[in-house]
């Protein structure tokens, strides 16, 4: 992985209420170019971890780096301006409105213009060509005019992403992606992924480990809050302590 090409760092983060320790000195690098998954049981600090590095929430210990500058105390709404992208484990679309509403919407959140009283900001062209192309990216742009409450539970999926995309950022952080979807869905989900990886730096959490083993170019696992393993993925699948810790082998 070249220096150059990381675009988001966690250095040393934990994370602790009280006497309960979410994470424990946890050091992660999102490059461009690469999808950095992050594996876990549940409760072993995943969710924590992106939103540390999303900026919802504040580290106890240690700083994260966007582009090299400590964002560590900035907020979710600058970090996102300054390119980092966030997905959901649940949906948080908008149903009524169209699948183009929806990433309009999004793109209005970075491109706001409250000076511009005179114009409706449906009409903004800026806005618009910024959710058609995410729309395009994400495959969805035949289905720019359904109501997005709609789309089948896959195709919600991908205009969570598409909402993301339309805000142009450089960094997504992607919080099970795949989850609930089917084979069919999950194979479009991977080869979407595949195909924004070239332009962004990707961390993806998710529980779907054959699909974990297949986009992945650098697997995470996460214990009680702590790093057993960061590595590519035949390695860690080869892992003693991982396949023990995580897969159940003994």
């Amino acid at each position: 992985m070249a220096q150059a090409d990381i675009l988001l760092s966690g250095q040393g983060i934990s994370r602790r209420w009280g006497g309960l320790s979410a994470l424990d000195d946890v050091s992660i690098d999102v490059a461009r170019g690469s999808v950095h998954a992050v594996i876990g049981t549940n409760g072993a600090g995943k969710s924590t971890l992106v939103n540390i590095l999303s900026g919802e929430l504040a580290p106890s210990s240690g700083r994260v780096l966007l582009r090299g500058q400590d964002v560590s105390h900035w907020s979710q709404p600058r970090r996102a301006r300054a390119g980092v992208g966030r997905s959901y484990q649940r949906n948080t679309i908008y149903p009524s409105f169209s699948v183009q509403e929806n990433c309009r919407l999004a793109a209005q959140a970075m491109h706001q213009q409250a000076w511009a009283w005179w114009r409706a900001a449906i009409r903004c062209p800026v806005t618009t060509q910024a959710a058609d192309a995410a729309l395009e990216k994400s495959g969805l742009q035949a289905l720019a005019q359904r109501q997005a409450g709609l789309l089948s539970h896959g195709q919600k999926r991908q205009l969570e992403i598409a909402m993301c995309l339309a805000t142009r950022p450089d960094v997504l952080l992607l919080d099970e992606p795949l989850a609930g979807m089917g084979a069919e869905e999950t194979e479009r989900m991977l080869a979407l992924l595949q195909a924004l990886k070239a332009e962004h730096a990707m961390l993806l959490i998710e529980h779907d480990m054959d699909a974990v083993f297949r986009v992945a170019d650098v697997i995470t696992v996460l214990v009680n809050g702590q790093v057993i393993a960061c590595d590519k993925p035949q390695a860690v699948r080869n892992n003693a302590q991982v396949r023990v810790a995580y897969l159940g082998e003994h």
